[in-house]
This record gives C-alpha cells, structure tokens and sequence, in this order.
C-alpha cells in the first residue's frame, strides 16, 4: 500500500543527481519543485540554482517548475533560473505535471520529476507515470503543515529504504 509513495530514487540534493546519465537515457524534460527542493522556503533563486538551469538546458532539457505556491513566489524564481513555470500547481493532482509537459513538448516515457514531498511531489508524479527523483529537504525549517506530513513521511521512508534492502527474487 505505501509503495503508490515511492520514488524511482532518493537522493541528498538535487544539485548531486547526475543529469548527463539522464539524458543518455531518454529523458528531456525535468519538471521541478522549488522550495526545499532546490533553495530552502521562499528564498530566491542562488548562483548553484541559476547554474543548474544553465547546464541542463546546455544538456539539451527542457525545465519547468510546477509549484503549489502563488504566482509571486514562483515566477521571480522561474524568471532568475528562466525556466517555464506553473504555479498553484495542484500537487498531486495529475493536471499540472501534464500542464508542464505540454509546456516543455515532452511526454511520460521521456519527462522526470524532481522534489522534496512525498505525499504532494512523489505521488502526483507516480500518478502522472512519471520517474521521480525524492530529494532530501534543504531546510529544516518548515511551515506547520509540512512539518506534520514529514512525521507520516518518516514511516514511507522506512518502508522504502526496508524494501530497498531486500534482494531482488
């Protein structure tokens, strides 16, 4: 039952996936989450954030962030890393991961997500059939809400680092 909240991967940081093997294997577009996932809540895009956006479009991916924040959180940030954006993205809802495919002109089989949530980025991703890349929080620091759902992640983790352990039958 907790394996629908599975990600493909789960990595520290988004700034240690290797991208380049990515792309060796398909993929061409990356839809992002922001806050702690790539700048700790609310801050603006940073040097490491704008150069990420650089090279991945060097790479040859398309971006786009798909956040649940408002527009004025989302769109200074999407405009520093110029990369297209959806905000008030309805995470999980399948409809905004679809948005920012259309958006980037990619489709499920070659379209990844990358974020820190599993029960909004994750899930949505995994409802969408998109590989997904479960990034650990950069700030501890959290709204109220988000700090609640980190204790029910702790147990989806477990679980899947528990799986993750067994050997393949």
């Amino acid at each position: 039952m907790l394996e629908r909240f599975f990600p493909d991967e789960y990595v520290d940081s988004a700034y240690g996936i290797p991208f380049e093997e990515l792309y060796r294997k398909g993929y061409r577009g990356i839809i992002f989450d922001v806050d702690n996932t790539l700048v700790p809540h609310g801050a603006p895009a940073d040097a490491r954030s704008i150069g990420l956006f650089e090279s991945l479009r060097a790479m040859g991916f398309s971006t786009c962030i798909l956040s649940n924040n408002k527009e004025p959180r989302v769109a200074p940030f999407a405009g520093q890393v110029k990369s297209p954006y959806i905000f008030k993205g309805g995470k999980p809802s399948v409809k905004g991961y679809e948005r920012a495919m259309e958006v980037m002109g990619t489709g499920r089989e070659n379209t990844l997500f990358i974020g820190d949530q599993l029960f909004t980025d994750v899930w949505g991703a995994r409802r969408t059939g998109l590989y997904s890349i479960l990034t650990k929080p950069m700030d501890p620091h959290e709204e109220i809400q988000i700090v609640f759902k980190r204790y029910l992640e702790a147990v989806v983790l477990r679980a899947y680092k528990k799986q993750r352990q067994k050997p393949d039958v």
